[in-house]
């Protein structure tokens, strides 16, 4: 099981517009079946951390390609993500493994 975290730098003022626009897109991908349930937090300038800062989280099971044979990326979800990429600097993707049950040591 992985965490995956996308986490943009928005242009000054827009964090607010680009987790609206994140929250849709996300939503488009978890109603098409391609994504776990997801949350999404920004900082406008309104707590003590990065400011113009959106982050996208969910888990899934496994790391697929999204480029992989046969998969359909829904076109809606690709539309909005125009519309993030005006609004944004950049982004990253952080993908970390979860500890289970099965995973651990015997310490």
């Amino acid at each position: 099981m992985y965490l995956l975290r996308r986490i943009w730098k928005c242009k000054p003022g827009e964090a607010r517009r680009v987790a609206s626009l994140v929250q849709k897109q996300a939503l488009i991908y978890h109603e098409a079946g391609q994504r776990s349930e997801f949350r999404v937090y920004f900082n406008g300038y309104t707590t003590p951390t990065d400011p113009d800062t959106v982050v996208l989280e969910w888990t899934d099971e496994a790391l697929m390609s999204p480029m992989r044979g046969g998969h359909q990326l829904p076109q809606d979800a690709l539309a909005v993500g125009a519309q993030v990429r005006e609004l944004t600097e950049g982004n990253r993707l952080e993908i970390m493994e979860l500890m289970t049950p099965d995973k651990m040591l015997d310490v």
